[in-house]
């Protein structure tokens, strides 16, 4: 009933997954004995058993080349053979007394592989990668020398296409790292009828296409650094700097403040050995502008390089400090805390809207000793001086802070440069004007920009050492590269080696300049006048020519339209002459001597008219004296009425017997005297209404 069983063994399909991880035990040859182990040998024993057999091959065959070389005696010879085959014995039984222990030692090898992590073997396939990329560099070392150092690299060819349109940003990164590896090594690796200039200026199109800068002030950044470091200093500012805060010494230690933020999740360290109270922050889970250490003015945040000219002016208690450009009030919080709330700060910016922030960031830190001013800079020598220090963070252009403001990559031009490098200077001496070389610890002054051109840095602190009685200091900074000395044509002070450079690619921190000056006389120079000499940098020598010839022709216009005027105001004084002349005629017919006083003084007013002087305000006062004149004359009339009229009365009191007679001689001479009077009043006027009219004739033409 039911199947029949059939019990014949089913074929093994292979190991389970227990099986697969376990391996077969080996032992060694002593103890597990037989044929067998030492048949069985792994792939990898196979391939080190081949290349142990090899390398005696080698040796058998140098020693053999050696022989042939020396023959050797018959003694020898017989002692060879004896040894050799004493060697052959003690060699096959090495072997398999070694093979074993090998085999077990290979095999542990392969377990602990399979053990290791993913990163273990990750490293392990690294290592071997970088023996291999090694051997693949000696070997190719070995075969140049072989060759003699003879070149067998031929030149880079690279398409200097116009159209820049059709290539990608992948095409003109290649292009750019092609031009690179031209420049570094040109005479090798250059194409035959393209100069060194050719590639330069193809270079600086693919940075400015790559990067998305301006011509000029890629040109200006070529001329600074050298190629690679160039790169560097690109790559650099197109990435954010770490940001930084600085501990306010005044209501909190560092330590206290950073495990503080540590509690509130922020990751953070110290800034470095050159500063005891920066802190760096990788991480914060909280807005560090928000916290309650920030609102209570335990710190505030503020770069890396901002810290560092306040450490090089190194401000004393009790001293007179002057911040000539102070907004947002960063630098001018830290001296004050360095001064420990002592002594006076006077913090001063141009612009009123920032200084809203200085005063909230002062009443936020609990500063107490400062006095905000909104004054201009190139005006405090007048206002205020006899300083002990004084700290100047100009105004510039900016091309430190590329990473913070991308906006200058494309917004300067030589023009701005000019005018941030007339402002430093006349800013720079009014700082040096306000120091006291007196002062008994200190007369120092602190110049610092955010940019990297030297227009703005070396040669601003060279004018002032031309012009004033000031040296340069150490700046008490232990890292930073030293100041330019020469650039391009121009050659500096050897002193301004002293100042110091920071860039974003050596020091990770934004692109600064900080120079330290000491006065030593507060008198000026012998020949240094206060206004500055037209001194036109050699950079901007095609703006200038362009703005001369622009004022020349303005010059050239103004001449033009001067003998213009000229030539029409002597147009107008001819006429006003003739005019004049034929008045004089007039005038000299119609009066009599008696009136030719008036014609003088007609005379005198011609003179003025011809200087431009009489206006007609004059000529209507002189015509109410005339008025007052004839008024006087018609009085004088009255009064010799009034005596005729007595002497009649007198006369008729004496003669009262001939009263009729005497009364009809008295209303005869009233009679005349009335008509005598009539005249004469009516001459007056017309000789005032006869000169009336040409004198407003004359005004009437100088209006004109």
């Amino acid at each position: 009933m039911g199947r029949k069983a059939n019990f014949a063994e089913k074929q093994k399909k292979g190991p389970g997954r227990k099986t697969k991880k376990q391996k077969p035990p080996s032992f060694p040859a002593h103890i597990a004995g037989g044929p067998e182990s030492e048949t069985k040998l792994s792939h990898r024993q196979k391939q080190r058993l081949l290349k142990r057999k090899e390398k005696q091959q080698k040796l058998v065959s140098k020693k053999k080349v050696k022989q042939n070389e020396i023959p050797p005696s018959d003694d020898e010879v017989s002692a060879d053979n004896m040894s050799d085959d004493h060697d052959q014995s003690d060699d096959a039984s090495s072997t398999e007394d070694n093979q074993a222990p090998n085999k077990l030692f290979d095999m542990s090898d392969e377990e602990s592989e399979d053990e290791m992590l993913e990163v273990e073997k990750a490293n392990i396939e690294l290592k071997k990668k970088q023996k291999r990329e090694t051997e693949e560099d000696e070997e190719a070392e070995e075969d140049d020398e072989e060759d003699g150092g003879e070149d067998n690299r031929e030149a880079l060819q690279i398409s200097f296409q116009d159209n820049d349109k059709e290539l990608t940003l992948q095409d003109v990164q290649q292009r750019i790292k092609d031009i690179l590896l031209v420049l570094n090594d040109f005479k090798r690796l250059r194409q035959e009828n393209i100069s060194r200039a050719e590639y330069v200026a193809q270079l600086r199109k693919d940075l400015c296409l790559y990067y998305s800068y301006d011509e000029f002030l890629m040109s200006k950044l070529m001329d600074i650094f050298s190629l690679s470091e160039l790169m560097e200093f690109l790559e650099a500012s197109e990435v954010q700097r770490p940001v930084t805060i600085r501990t306010n010494t005044l209501k909190v230690r560092r330590r206290d403040l950073a495990s503080a933020l540590i509690n509130r999740g922020v990751n953070l360290d110290p800034l470095g050995k050159w500063t005891k109270v920066g802190l760096v922050v990788y991480s914060s889970q909280v807005p560090l502008g928000a916290t309650p250490e920030y609102l209570a003015g335990h710190y505030m945040i503020q770069g890396a390089s901002s810290l560092l000219p306040v450490i090089a002016l190194a401000p004393q208690e009790h001293e007179r400090i002057l911040d000539m450009c102070a907004a947002p009030g960063g630098k001018s919080s830290h001296i004050a805390a360095l001064m420990k709330n002592t002594g006076t700060l006077f913090s001063n910016d141009v612009n009123r809207d920032r200084l809203k922030a200085v005063v909230a960031n002062f009443h936020r830190l609990g500063v107490n000793n400062a006095i905000v001013s909104c004054e201009k800079g190139e005006k405090l020598k007048s206002i205020i001086s006899g300083f002990d220090r004084v700290l100047l963070d100009g105004p510039c252009t900016g091309t430190g802070v590329i990473s913070k403001d991308p906006t200058v990559k494309t917004s300067k031009s030589d023009v701005d440069i000019q005018r941030c490098y007339n402002l430093q200077r006349k800013l720079i001496l009014t700082a040096i004007d306000c120091l006291d070389a007196n002062s008994t610890t200190g007369g120092y002054l602190v110049y610092s920009t955010c940019s990297v051109l030297p227009e703005e840095n070396e040669w601003v602190i060279d004018y002032a050492l031309k012009k004033r009685n000031v040296k340069l200091v150490p700046t008490g900074l232990d890292f930073g590269e030293e100041g330019f000395i020469k650039y391009k044509q121009l050659r500096f002070h050897p002193s301004l080696k002293l100042t110091r450079r920071f860039y974003p690619h050596t020091h990770n921190m934004d692109g600064f300049f900080v120079a330290k000056l000491k006065k030593f006389s507060n008198a000026i120079p012998v020949g240094v006048d206060d206004e500055e000499e037209e001194e036109q940098e050699p950079e901007v020598q095609e703006t200038n020519s362009i703005n001369e010839t622009s004022k020349k022709k303005k010059r050239a216009n103004h001449d033009s339209s001067n003998e213009v005027q000229k030539k029409k105001f002597k147009k107008n004084e001819e006429i006003n002459g003739e005019i004049i002349k034929k008045v004089k005629k007039d005038v000299g017919a119609n009066t009599k001597p008696s009136q030719q006083k008036l014609v003088a003084s007609d005379s005198t007013t011609n003179g003025v008219l011809k200087k431009k002087v009489m206006k007609n305000k004059d000529v209507t006062k002189k015509l109410k004296q005339k008025n007052i004149k004839a008024v006087g004359s018609e009085t004088n009339e009255v009064k010799k009425k009034k005596q005729i009229k007595k002497n009649n009365d007198g006369g008729i009191e004496g003669n009262k017997t001939t009263g009729k007679s005497a009364d009809a001689n008295s209303k005869i001479n009233q009679k005349k005297l009335k008509k005598n009077g009539d005249a004469r009043s009516n001459v007056n006027k017309k000789k005032l209404k006869m000169k009336k009219g040409p004198l407003l004739k004359k005004v009437a033409t100088i209006d004109h």
